[in-house]
């Protein structure tokens, strides 16, 4: 075929003939940056990142474990735990309750947490400082990956720290509620009577920031991987609102969008954190009130088989 009878096909697709060369240097410049990053930044999951630049999650280490040929001490001499190599293993002191027992303790705990509600409305009367460190202390009992207790606990009780995490929060807020969320997340917040108006950041005796530690430093200054610190973090906090609970207290749940740098900042946390979330807590106000809502039936969230 001669170059003339060539040149109109060309002509007539060279759009998409460039589009198409463009999407494959992208392609080439993202798999070289990516390779890049893994074999020198990336998290050291298995202690092999810095001497074969690869990063290989848990669950790879088990596929590979698999392998018959596979020697764990000739491929990673100097891998070492965070934990003691001889710790310690002791008996499990458990208290057995009849089958009656555990059905009245069970409905007890059900009926105790089915009265927790989200709380908008605080009293500004001061809680003991104790009650607030034991519901920490409750929280900071949760599990976690290899026993790594990926989290911070950050208590604000400083009104001038207050007031400034609420305007963080309010002048993001209103970009969140005006342009960000969109119409059908307001629409569904609606009924709830939020805004990005935040008054019981400044008016509850405290406010606990729970901070996701998404790495380790160790003594050498490296960094020690955080197996699921989203996962361990996530079930902490849940221990914690129940604490909370527990102890007479209210709270409302928050995850201000976009506002975990300036907060992170404010109260000079590391790059290594990541907010998850934050937790005003304290006494209701005498007028609180909360939207009329059930909860799903059992039949709805369980699936016995």
């Amino acid at each position: 075929m001669s170059l003339a009878t060539q040149m109109p096909f060309f002509s007539q697709n060279w759009p998409i003939i460039t589009l198409g060369l463009v999407c494959y240097l992208s392609f080439r410049v993202i798999s070289h940056f990516f390779k890049k990053t893994t074999s020198t930044d990336g998290p050291d999951s298995t202690g092999d990142a810095k001497k074969t630049g690869v990063y290989r999650t848990p669950d790879q280490v088990a596929e590979i474990k698999e392998d018959e040929d596979w020697d764990e001490e000739t491929e990673f001499p100097d891998i070492s735990s965070a934990l003691p190599a001889d710790l310690e293993h002791i008996p499990f002191n458990f208290e057995r309750f009849t089958p009656e027992e555990m059905v009245k303790r069970s409905e007890e705990f059900y009926r105790l947490m089915n009265r927790r509600r989200t709380i908008r409305f605080f009293s500004s009367e001061p809680v003991p400082f104790k009650v607030i460190e034991n519901v920490v202390r409750a929280a900071g009992t949760g599990p976690s990956g290899a026993h790594t207790e990926p989290w911070t606990f950050v208590v604000v009780s400083d009104q001038e720290v207050k007031e400034k995490i609420r305007q963080i929060i309010e002048d993001e807020e209103e970009v969140n509620y005006k342009k960000r969320m969109g119409v059908q997340w307001t629409t569904d917040l609606r009924p709830l009577r939020t805004n990005w108006i935040k008054e019981y950041l400044t008016e509850a005796p405290y406010i606990i920031l729970v901070f996701k530690q998404m790495y380790g430093i160790k003594p050498d200054g490296g960094k020690k991987i955080h197996y699921y610190n989203e996962m361990s973090v996530a079930m902490a906090s849940g221990l914690l609102l129940t604490a909370v609970h527990y102890s007479g207290l209210v709270s409302l749940t928050s995850t201000p969008l976009n506002c975990g740098p300036a907060l992170r900042t404010l109260l000079g946390r590391p790059a290594s954190e990541k907010l998850t979330l934050l937790l005003p807590v304290g006494y209701p106000a005498k007028d609180a009130t909360v939207p009329n809502l059930s909860r799903k039936p059992i039949e709805d969230i369980m699936v016995h088989i």
